[in-house]
């Protein structure tokens, strides 16, 4: 498979923007940790190899157990999660098949225990974003560096 055009240089305006919203939702106070795992998760859901590599790489860096980040995929059945986590991973599932899920109460009603109307607003803007950054990876066939380097 190989690359479609580079939106990033296509239309730098847009990649900007996009990037903007990233820099809030690294900035917002969240745990930078959870917000990786969130992103892992939904690239893994949307098929997105540039993201998940993307990801994984971002959450080794940032100190999360590789075990946790390799059970990102099975996190209901791993041990490894905080009521956090489960609930963010959770949400952004729940979002990420939003046709099928309709994002139901049962899925949002847990976020309220834990999260403030803040976090959530911000949790639902990063599994927002990272939607719409695989929707571009996968669309034009963005592929991850061969480098086994992690800190790229």
């Amino acid at each position: 498979m190989t690359n479609r055009i580079d939106y990033r240089t296509a239309s730098p305006e847009g990649y900007q923007a996009f990037g903007r919203v990233s820099q809030y939702v690294k900035t917002c106070g969240l745990d930078p940790a959870l917000i990786d795992l969130v992103w892992l998760r939904i690239s893994q859901i949307n098929g997105c190899a540039y993201c998940v590599d993307l990801h994984y790489r971002d959450a080794l860096k940032a100190g999360v157990d590789p075990r946790k980040i390799n059970s990102v995929i099975t996190w209901r059945e791993a041990p490894f999660f905080t009521d956090r986590e489960q609930v963010a991973l959770g949400w952004a599932e729940s979002l990420t098949h939003l046709p099928a899920t309709g994002a139901p109460d049962a899925d949002y009603q847990p976020l309220t225990g834990l999260f403030t109307e803040k976090e959530i607003a911000d949790l639902t803007f990063a599994v927002a974003l990272m939607n719409a950054f695989n929707r571009l990876g996968v669309g034009f066939r963005q592929q991850p560096s061969l480098s086994t380097s992690v800190s790229t």
